[in-house]
């Protein structure tokens, strides 16, 4: 490991979560803003938490190196602002995490890194695209792109970089050659890297995340936890869908790991309310029932409430005797992945579902006070104008229903956006669109300069390519958004509801 140089403290240091200013810092983890925020400052003040980075730094802590995460979404930072916040703090290494929607913002920073800072990438944009990255002139401090999950190979590198040409998954340029080179793992090593054992990794050291544990609007103290990796299905629009991650192996934590961490947060932190944001937590049967009976036994719902991610297919299959289990247990909400009312568009996306499934599914858990929150996407490649009314009324249906019942429905609507590496990304390059277009990623303000109150909560999710790729014109589709949304947010104000 490195010898260690001590860092002056300075005043951007109450930006970096985690950092030890005794200590020279190994390495710095960059979220890149979804926006340059210089140029139109946020007008919300939550994001959701890196997990994925959070998880990185811990291991990289407990192997012993100084660490910190800059998120630079959660602080609202312009990209000149984040580049002077990282080279004040001269760290041996940056570290981003590179989605498309933010990749070009990302690019401008490292470009602007000082002589001297090394630099790693990974995320779904670094493997759906890695040659392109690879040969991006402004990546060209990239000395590791790392395909996967990170937190054993970022380790590894930090000690020292010539160890990538052993670690699967690990790429770089060759500037002598001109060509990638690729890491070759020794026999019998690659598992330890691509799929550690989820109960062997650490819990997420929670000094890493500026925003979580955080107080909700209920008055409860509320932290986002992880329970799977992988998704066994197969949607359309997401970048984790199998046919994309072939190599990835769907694992699970255990039980009493989950509930452990739970304990933790807890006793450290007061958290009384829990979000699950992995795909699996409600999607697999062979989840569900072990994690409740370990709930049940730990007196979860006596204590504490939950959020989780379901399935509708899975949720549609359960017997009323699981759907009760889970709400003594203290499930709170479902975010459900509905996406269409439309099932001819539910098919094209390969959703397994159909409208009639969501409905029954929706009255069941709503019947029992659990709530439900809907996830919905408008403009999918060939939607006709009948599917965008579908969608609609098929909202409509639901708060309709939700207003009789115990439980809460609400919707989250979205306008379509291409992502590389996902199933129909490749669809839509056959078709003839192209791909530089298609990743031409560019803020839309839907707020009208943060007048609108029921645009701001959602305004960093407020981008678009400009693409049209259905039937009704973007300023239609933007129009039907923008309508259900202000209805959701009136339904959010009502007495005794919590969005």
């Amino acid at each position: 490991m490195p010898e260690q140089i001590s860092t002056p403290p300075h005043p951007s240091t109450d930006l970096i979560a985690g950092i030890d200013t005794s200590r020279q810092l190994d390495a710095l983890f960059v979220n890149a803003p979804l926006r340059d925020y210089s140029e139109r400052p946020r007008v919300n003040d939550y994001t959701l938490p890196v997990l994925g980075m959070a998880y990185i730094a811990t291991y990289a802590h407990r192997s012993g190196f100084n660490v910190g995460v800059l998120d630079a979404e959660a602080h609202g930072l312009g990209i000149d602002a984040s580049v002077r916040t990282i080279n004040v703090h001269r760290p041996r290494w940056v570290g981003m995490n590179l989605l498309a929607p933010t990749y070009e913002l990302s690019a401008r920073i490292a470009a602007g890194l000082d002589d001297g800072i090394d630099l790693m990438v990974g995320g779904h944009q670094a493997k759906a695209m890695p040659d392109r990255i690879l040969a991006d002139p402004r990546m060209r401090r990239v000395r590791a792109l790392i395909l996967g999950e990170g937190e054993t190979r970022v380790a590894a590198i930090l000690d020292d970089v010539r160890q990538r040409a052993e670690l699967p998954g690990v790429m770089w340029r060759d500037t002598l050659l001109g060509t990638n080179g690729v890491g070759i793992a020794p026999k019998g090593t690659s598992a330890q890297h691509l799929a550690p054992p989820l109960d062997e990794l650490p819990f997420v050291d929670r000094r890493y995340l500026p925003q979580d544990p955080y107080l909700a609007g209920d008055g409860r103290i509320e932290a986002n936890v992880v329970g799977s990796r992988g998704c066994p299905y197969d949607c359309g629009f997401c970048g984790a869908a199998v046919s994309a991650n072939p190599e990835i192996k769907i694992r699970t934590r255990s039980p009493e790991n989950i509930v452990a961490e739970l304990e933790v947060l807890h006793d450290e932190h007061k958290a009384t309310a829990f979000r699950f944001v992995d795909d699996l937590f409600l999607g697999a049967a062979r989840v569900i029932k072990p994690a409740m009976q370990a709930f049940t036994e730990h007196r979860i719902g006596e204590r504490f409430v939950w959020d989780a991610t379901g399935r509708i297919n899975v949720l549609h299959r359960a017997d009323d005797e699981m759907l009760d289990t889970l709400a003594r247990n203290g499930l709170r909400e479902v975010a459900l992945g509905i996406e269409s009312g439309s099932d001819r568009i539910l098919s094209d996306m390969d959703k397994r579902i159909t409208a009639d499934m969501t409905e029954n599914v929706a009255h069941r858990l709503l019947e029992r006070g659990i709530n439900v929150k809907g996830y919905f996407i408008l403009g999918y490649p060939g939607e006709q104008r009948e599917d965008l009314d579908d969608t609609v009324r098929h909202i409509h249906d639901l708060w309709d229903f939700a207003d009789q019942a115990p439980g809460t429905f609400r919707a989250s609507v979205f306008e379509f956006r291409p992502y590389p590496g996902t199933p129909v990304w490749q669809k839509l390059l056959s078709a003839g669109h192209d791909a530089a277009q298609m990743l031409a990623y560019a803020d839309v303000d839907l707020t009208e300069d943060g007048a609108d109150e029921s645009m701001r909560a959602r305004d960093e999710f407020n981008f678009s390519v400009g693409i049209r790729f259905g039937d009704v014109p973007l300023s239609e589709l933007r129009s039907a958004l923008a309508a259900l949304t202000r209805e959701q947010h009136s339904r959010n104000r009502r007495p005794g509801v919590v969005a």
